[in-house]
C-alpha cells in the first residue's frame, strides 16, 4: 500500500505535449524534501558522498557517485546530511509514465526496458561502476536536442536495462493509478492545462468533470490530496517556475502569465510552495534546464 499521500506532491512543468524535463547544474547545498509525482525519473549525482537518499521505505547514505531510476508516484528525496562537497553535480531527467507507449514496450527489442520500467515502482540502484561509465554520456545529453536526445535515452535506458548489479530499494510498491489514469480527472487536469492562466472556478472544473460541486470537491481532494485551488496555483507555479529559468522575463510578468492577478499573492504561492522566493528560485536554477 501506498503512503505517499502523507507527502509533497510534485507537479512537473511538462505539458501533454512534451517529453522530458533536464535538469543539469552544480550546486553548494543538495536537499530535496521527499516528494513523488506520476513522471518517471532518472537521478545522477556526482561529488555526493555523505548526502541521505529516501526512496520509499528505504533511507541510505550516497557514495561519490549515484544513479536511480524512480518509478511513478513512488515517493523519494535527499538530504545534504553528511556530504560537505559544495559542488555536488545534479542531472535530473523526467518523462511522461506513458512517453513510451506500451505498444511499443511489447516489442521484444523493448522488453528489458519495460521489465526495468516494471522494476522502477521500487526505485532501482544501479552499480557505481554504470554510474562512472555513463557519466560522460549523462553529461552530454543534456546538452542534446530533438530526435538526438530521444535517440540517445533510449540507448541509455537500454543499456541500464541490461545493466548488471542492480538493487531494487522500496520493499513496497505504489500503486500505477496516477490521477490521469482515471477518466474525469484527465478531463480536469487537461482543461486546468489549457486554461491555468484564465480564471478557472470551482463550478467550471465540477462542469468538465459532470459532477455536483459537493462531490467535485471531495473527488479532487481525494486524487490529489489537496483543494482545488491549491492543485490550479501547483500547476500555475509549475509553469512559473519553468519560465522563471527558461524565460528572460520579469517576476510581475511572470506572474501575470501563469494565472496570477496580484504578485503578492504570487509570491506567497511561490514561497508556500517552492519554499523560496521566485528570484531565489531564478538564482537557484542557474544550472541548464531544458524542456524537449
Amino acid at each position: 500500500m501506498s503512503t505517499a499521500k502523507n507527502f509533497y506532491r510534485e507537479i512537473a512543468p511538462l505539458s501533454s505535449g512534451d517529453s522530458f524535463l533536464v535538469f543539469d547544474r552544480v550546486k553548494d547545498s543538495f536537499d530535496f524534501p521527499v516528494h513523488y509525482h506520476p513522471e518517471f525519473e532518472i537521478n545522477f549525482i556526482l561529488n555526493g558522498k555523505g548526502v541521505k537518499r529516501v526512496v520509499g521505505d528505504n533511507i541510505e547514505e550516497i557514495d561519490n557517485v549515484e544513479l536511480v531510476l524512480i518509478g511513478p508516484n513512488l515517493y523519494h528525496g535527499w538530504e545534504l546530511n553528511k556530504c560537505t562537497s559544495k559542488k555536488v553535480h545534479e542531472i535530473t531527467i523526467q518523462f511522461h509514465n506513458d512517453l513510451f507507449h506500451e505498444s511499443l514496450l511489447s516489442r521484444r527489442i523493448m522488453n528489458p526496458i519495460r521489465d526495468m520500467f516494471n522494476r522502477s515502482i521500487h526505485g532501482i540502484l544501479f552499480s557505481k561502476k554504470v554510474a562512472e561509465e555513463l557519466t560522460p554520456r549523462l553529461i552530454k545529453l543534456s546538452k542534446l536536442d530533438g530526435m538526438d536526445y530521444f535517440l540517445e535515452i533510449t540507448s541509455l535506458l537500454y543499456d541500464l536495462a541490461n545493466s548488471r548489479n542492480q538493487r531494487l530499494l522500496s520493499t513496497y510498491t505504489v500503486d500505477y493509478d496516477t490521477f490521469d489514469d482515471y477518466d474525469k480527472m484527465k478531463l480536469v487536469y487537461e482543461y486546468v492545462q489549457k486554461h491555468f492562466a484564465d480564471k478557472i472556478t470551482l463550478e467550471d472544473a465540477a462542469n468538465i468533470a459532470s459532477m455536483s460541486i459537493i462531490s467535485f470537491n471531495r473527488f479532487i481532494k481525494k486524487r490529489t490530496g489537496k483543494t482545488f485551488v491549491n492543485y490550479i496555483n501547483d500547476i500555475r507555479i509549475g509553469y512559473a517556475a519553468r519560465w522563471l529559468v527558461e524565460k528572460d522575463m520579469s517576476v510581475s510578468e511572470v506572474a501575470f502569465k501563469s494565472g496570477f492577478n496580484n504578485i503578492a499573492n504570487f509570491n506567497r504561492s511561490f514561497k508556500a510552495i517552492k519554499n523560496c522566493t521566485p528570484s531565489q528560485y531564478r538564482e537557484d536554477f542557474s544550472g541548464l534546464k531544458r524542456i524537449l
